[in-house]
């Protein structure tokens, strides 16, 4: 088992030093869900809920805390993202709205908390848009699907949620 590296020799939380590590091309892809009432996912789809468009606002909220997961994740080292994407698919079937985001950045460390946040933000966003018509929804399933770059190497969570594939560089 790997040793927690935001731990220091006390076992106290601490900041990893990224300082000897290159500056690499790096991606991490995230995805949540915000289950809720068929009715309310097709007043998401219609666009006529009267707060406006919630997935233009949660597009927007998603950007932007991606740009600020450092200020608000008390480890995290400030990222220089050079791009930032949700994008927003409905599952009728399962009335829910699904929630990917794509992040990229060039740095000495990963972008998956990055990715995550804008999931989750973009998700409450949803929930805030919308609890007027359903304040029975339920956000779930926020997980990382893949990351790319960096000395660990790329990762991407199996179809199942069970096992992942880790591939180390060489």
């Amino acid at each position: 088992m790997e040793r927690l590296t935001h731990l220091n020799r006390e076992g106290r939380a601490r900041m990893v030093d990224v300082s000897g590590k290159e500056d690499t091309p790096r991606e991490a892809v995230a995805r949540g869900r915000v289950q809720m009432r068929p009715e309310t996912l097709k007043q998401i789809a219609a666009g006529s809920l009267a707060k406006g468009d919630v997935l233009a606002v949660a597009q927007v909220a998603g950007v932007m805390a991606a740009k600020q997961t450092a200020q608000l994740i008390p480890m995290c080292h400030p990222l220089l993202l050079t791009a930032v994407d949700l994008k927003f698919t409905t599952d009728t079937a399962g009335s829910a709205l699904v929630i990917e985001a794509a992040v990229k950045t060039a740095g000495k460390t990963g972008a998956e908390m990055e990715a995550l946040f804008a999931v989750a933000v973009a998700a409450l966003t949803v929930y805030d848009m919308c609890k007027a018509v359903d304040r029975e929804m339920v956000i779930s399933q926020v997980c990382l699907l893949e990351k790319r770059g960096g000395k660990s190497g790329d990762f991407r969570r199996s179809e199942e949620g069970g096992e992942n594939v880790h591939q180390e560089r060489e």
